[in-house]
């Protein structure tokens, strides 16, 4: 599908086979990105994962427009809102967008996740790589002209501008924008995603990295305000023969991989937990201090 959209002139498409270096298959894209003279063109940048969606509340809700009100920023943090399962057990052939619209509260004090972010930036040289979460490599020497900004319109301090990867807990981070981030899907889908494996290792995800991810306390639609801008850009898409081809043989894909996982052992048994498992409930900010006390001092909460 990516090859098709690439031929159709939608986006430009780097395969990345491998082999993949010591930091897996996420680092070996972002180094071949580096070397794009369509990276070293952009005026501004930011890396996305395919579930991650840009939800703008200004102006008329495109990136532009975020720019705009933040004029003087060199860097925007999007913070993640997760969207949970909203109890959803069957794959559809829809738009995630439309089917989860469950999700954390604004305002959220744990897990530490769920107040990550992605980096829109400028791309004025401050920075010379390209970063999972944020721009990497800063020239020292520039850094005091880089002015980073939250999703609420905040000035940020100068860790933001080098190491942070998460935003503060406990106030409210998306006046302006934020990131939805459908990373569970529907159960089925979420046992073909453990299946596949981590983004950069081996391991399934299993029961624990659902319980940290299924919020489902608010509701949130706010993310189509740009179906009326979007809509018709994806009836033209789906409008191309070889496209809609490919993408009724990916649904079919997905459907008929469910049905061999569901004869293995350890698939059904994470099946099985899931439509078992509440929903994840917010945690007071007491017991959220606790909680990150015990990580940074490398102990294991009491039961």
């Amino acid at each position: 599908m990516l090859d098709r959209l690439a031929e159709m002139g939608q986006l430009t498409h780097i395969r990345n086979d491998g082999p993949y270096d010591k930091g897996g298959i996420q680092f070996t894209a972002l180094k071949q990105g580096d070397a794009l003279d369509l990276v070293h063109q952009a005026d501004w940048i930011m890396t996305l994962d395919i579930d991650e969606f840009v939800n703008i509340h200004v102006g008329n809700h495109t990136l532009p427009a975020l720019i705009n009100a933040l004029p003087e920023a060199t860097a925007i943090t999007l913070t993640w809102r997760l969207f949970g399962n909203d109890g959803i057990t069957g794959y559809e052939d829809r738009a995630i967008t439309e089917i989860f619209t469950g999700c954390a509260p604004e305002v959220i004090h744990w897990p530490w996740r769920a107040a990550m972010f992605k980096t829109l930036y400028r791309n004025d040289g401050i920075y010379g790589k390209l970063g999972v979460h944020r721009p990497r490599n800063p020239d020292k020497m520039r850094l005091k002209d880089a002015r980073w900004f939250d999703g609420a319109g905040r000035e940020l301090g100068n860790d933001f501008k080098t190491k942070r990867l998460f935003s503060d807990y406990g106030r409210p981070l998306f006046k302006l924008a934020q990131l939805n981030h459908y990373v569970l899907g529907a159960m089925e889908s979420f046992v073909l995603k453990s299946d596949r494996g981590r983004v950069n290792h081996k391991d399934q995800m299993m029961l624990d990295y659902w319980v940290e991810r299924n919020f489902n306390t608010d509701r949130d639609t706010s993310v189509q305000a740009v179906a009326a801008q979007s809509g018709p850009i994806l009836q033209s898409l789906k409008g191309d023969p070889e496209l809609a081809r490919l993408h009724a043989q990916g649904v079919e894909w997905r459907k008929q991989h469910f049905e061999i996982l569901m004869t293995r052992d350890g698939p059904r048994a994470l099946y099985s937990r899931l439509l078992m498992t509440p929903p994840s409930r917010p945690i007071d900010a007491t017991t959220a201090r606790k909680l990150a006390k015990y990580a940074r001092i490398g102990r294991n909460p009491p039961k």
